[in-house]
């Protein structure tokens, strides 16, 4: 495939621009990128977010938090967001919270607070005393994904941050600290182990004495595995203080224990009435939802449906109405609510506007005005989630990967987590890229797109199909082997032509694929380039005995790169993959 320079430029630009002044210096005539300019081409519809957090008094203003976006604010219920965070150091957020007693008061906890094969990671606590114009950097450095603040209702000085570590590996910076200094200083006031960070932290809204934290014991593998999120032993609980964090007691009365793997908690205190506590738990053994009407001391299990409850360490979003302690809200796949404390559930917001909801923040004062963060972003309602804001005013997708076409205007094409693939005209006849000139090139939504260079109306993604745009025409042509599981497969496996020869088209498993017509038929041209068995990673430690595959079988090929050359008398130019 021959590259058309506004195709070099730009893959020049997204690829080696961190790095340009020291190559520019060597390489390249500084003017040469004297004009170039960064823009913003979409998508405009969010990505996966998880904290969100609105002012009672200023019922218009939201904070929320996308897992690889920063930190974005409203000021009209929704209808626009702008981002208030891109100067800082870490993009990824995780928690977020607003001090009572002063809406300028925002703490912001860096980290995606989730276990998942692809995530990101932050650095600590930032602060801002001035909604969100300045930030300073608090510490809890290595603490890498923060789950949840906690804020006193009479002293915006008086802060709990619960933190989950490192999620491949081994720290102490991890549990629940506090700070009565506005976070200049932090003291670990409940702690297990170096591997069990704490996934969630609530305080009692009528005593900031008393708290409730979940600890959860998990970790995340190097690769992608197949029958879980990560992995969980024993050491996943639910505690309680109630001298304002000094002592903890745990809490197990009624709850999964033992060798059920109880793994993530999320927690939700009835505002009306402390006394009642819901709980959504993760677990091997009776997950769902489950209540207290004695402040924690027993629980029982009230519901077990798996698409309520439980269905995975991502969604363990819960909240409690402020004026009626029976009625509750859970975040799964749609966002659930009941009027009869978790017995019975009919659906609340579901798709359009997003699915794999996350967290829910319902504003203490009014309980019609309802937040909602889900794998699509931030949505509001004014009016008990009779109607919401968009997620189309978001810009805070992410892409695994980008690549362009070669027809003028050139197309910018990426397949967008959680959301589709995305495809746009690199410049548009009205003044600025809108919804207009986006398209949806097809079904992907991980990994790598790769446009026929015959025909740009051709795009080839995903696990692997096969799309002509011009009809919206969907072919799934993924070898047969790999339909009927013979070869393992990543969610970012490569598909790539040949810059050779264009009717080639490879396509990696754990062996590597090619076809010379449009993937009608595949040959495979390698053997497995994937080792057998693997020594189990030092990383892992304790968790090591969860490894399903037990070492065996696991690899794939993550990169190809045909070569752009053709064979000289020196030598060939291999293929690498």
């Amino acid at each position: 495939m021959r590259l058309s320079l506004h195709t070099k430029l730009l893959l020049l630009v997204i690829m080696f621009l961190p790095a340009l002044h020291s190559v520019a210096a060597q390489q390249y005539d500084p003017k040469l990128f004297a004009e170039m300019r960064w823009r913003c081409i979409g998508p405009f519809r969010a990505g996966r977010t998880v904290a969100i957090s609105g002012v009672p008094h200023q019922p218009n203003i939201f904070y929320m938090a996308a897992v690889n976006g920063g930190v974005w604010k409203t000021t009209d219920f929704g209808n626009t967001w702008f981002p208030i965070f891109d100067s800082q150091s870490s993009g990824s957020v995780g928690a977020l919270a607003i001090a009572p007693s002063d809406p300028n008061t925002v703490y912001v906890g860096s980290g995606e607070g989730l276990q998942r094969p692809d995530l990101a990671v932050g650095d600590g606590l930032y602060k801002s005393t001035d909604a969100g114009r300045t930030w300073t950097h608090l510490g809890l450095r290595d603490a890498q994904q923060i789950t949840a603040i906690v804020v006193d209702p009479v002293n915006p000085e008086r802060v709990f941050v619960a933190a989950e570590g490192h999620p491949y590996g081994p720290n102490t910076e991890r549990g629940v600290f506090r700070s009565s200094d506005g976070g200049k200083t932090f003291e670990k006031v409940l702690y297990k182990d170096e591997n069990t960070g704490a996934a969630d932290l609530v305080m009692d809204p009528t005593n900031s004495q008393t708290l409730y934290a979940a600890l959860w014991a998990a970790r995340v593998a190097p690769w992608e595995i197949r029958s879980g999120e990560s992995f969980v032993i024993p050491g996943s609980g639910l505690y309680r203080s109630t001298d304002g964090g000094t002592t903890w007691i745990p809490l197990t009365k009624g709850l999964p224990g033992g060798q059920d793997h109880l793994s993530r908690i999320g927690i939700a205190i009835a505002p009306s009435n402390p006394s009642w506590i819901y709980l959504t738990v993760e677990s091997g053994k009776n997950p769902g939802i489950y209540f207290s009407s004695d402040r924690g001391d027993s629980w029982q299990q009230v519901n077990s449906d798996h698409r309520i409850g439980g269905r995975g360490p991502g969604a363990m979003g819960i909240a409690v109405a402020p004026d009626h302690p029976e009625t509750i809200y859970v975040a799964n796949t749609t966002t659930w609510k009941s009027t009869n404390g978790g017995k019975t559930f009919t659906g609340f917001k579901g798709a359009p506007g997003g699915d794999d909801y996350q967290r829910i923040w319902i504003n203490p004062e009014n309980p019609q005005i309802i937040a909602l963060t889900a794998d699509q972003g931030a949505i509001v309602s004014v009016n008990g989630g009779a109607t919401w804001s968009s997620w189309y005013n978001q810009p805070t997708a992410q892409l695994y990967h980008v690549t362009t076409d070669n027809r003028f205007p050139y197309w910018v094409y990426g397949a967008q987590q959680e959301s589709g693939s995305v495809a746009t005209l690199s410049r548009s006849d009205y003044g600025e890229i809108t919804f207009r000139d986006w398209s949806l090139p097809g079904v992907f939504e991980y990994g790598y797109i790769a446009v026929d260079p015959n025909d740009p109306n051709l795009v080839y993604g995903a696990r692997l199909t096969r799309t002509r745009q011009d009809i919206g025409e969907y072919a799934d042509i993924a070898p047969e082997p790999i339909r009927r599981g013979e070869y393992r497969y990543d969610r970012t496996l490569p598909v790539v032509f040949s810059p050779l020869d264009s009717r080639t088209l490879y396509f990696a498993a754990n062996v590597l694929f090619k076809t010379t017509d449009q993937g009608r038929s595949w040959s495979i041209i390698s053997p497995d380039l994937t080792r057998e068995s693997y020594e189990m990673p030092a990383n892992l430690g304790a968790f090591a005995d969860g490894d399903p595959e037990k070492g065996k079988h696991r690899g794939v090929i993550y990169a190809v790169a045909p070569r752009t050359k053709s064979r000289t008398p020196s030598g060939p130019v291999p293929m690498m993959v």
